[in-house]
């Protein structure tokens, strides 16, 4: 199994994601923070573990990053998931969802920590209904995400893709500073090509255009974005 070794650790979920814990009104809140507690679990880059977690609401990413691949017959699409996406990769599609051979996989590619929540948090679900609220809408803008993603492959230029795509991860992980705006997220040329239906050797070539206009550099295990996101581009092809 490749979780770490040793005994379960569990964490105060509302300390680690703050968003969850503002959505507590403010007289139950204090309480909220200390009483919802999640086994937390660590697993390192690579495959996903099978078939160990199961049931309740799903698995919150406290951080880390994960990518999963669905494919049709040879061509594959490509999501993000980070801190704060709710998942449920054991949830199968349907037999009756599409006549298509689709397959899905989960790779992680910066060690993830995840906290269950399985059966034992849903009696804090019901204490804490405003719970269940947020995180259905984590659920629900994980699927616009994947969609601005859809519309971000439909650029014409690789280049463009690439720099859309670095904006709105951004905007999601990405914090301001004096000289740009830093992303801190380890992308592969292997991962982003995933994300923008590119080939690796293409968004080689398009990262180092970027780069060598002033737009994008990556250094320090960071991107550093210059000026602001894309805004009217051509529809000319490199």
């Amino acid at each position: 199994m490749a979780v770490a070794p040793g005994a379960p650790t569990h964490c105060h979920l509302l300390r680690e994601d703050p968003e969850l814990a503002d959505a507590i009104p403010v007289p139950r809140r204090r309480e909220a923070i200390e009483e919802c507690l999640a086994r937390e679990v660590r697993i390192p880059t690579g495959g996903w573990p099978p078939d160990i977690f199961a049931g309740g609401i799903g698995l919150l990413v406290l951080g880390g990053l994960i990518v999963r691949r669905v494919g049709v017959h040879g061509r594959y699409g490509a999501e993000l998931i980070g801190q704060g996406d709710v998942l449920r990769p054991w949830q199968a599609m349907p037999e009756t969802a599409t006549p298509l051979d689709v397959t899905t996989s989960w790779s992680i590619v910066d060690p993830v920590r995840i906290a269950v929540l399985g059966d034992e948090f849903m009696p804090y679900v019901v204490r804490y209904p405003e719970l269940a609220t947020c995180l259905i809408s984590r659920a629900i803008q994980r699927s616009r995400n994947l969609v601005v993603n859809i519309a971000i492959i439909h650029q014409a230029r690789v280049d463009v893709r690439l720099h859309m795509l670095l904006w709105h991860l951004a905007a999601r992980w990405g914090r301001v500073r004096s000289d740009g705006t830093v992303l801190p997220l380890r992308l592969t040329h292997n991962v982003l090509a995933d994300l923008v239906a590119a080939r690796r050797p293409t968004v080689t070539s398009a990262l180092s255009e970027l780069s060598r206009r002033g737009l994008v550099r990556f250094a320090d295990d960071v991107w550093l974005l210059t000026g602001g996101p894309p805004g009217v581009v051509s529809d000319k092809p490199d």
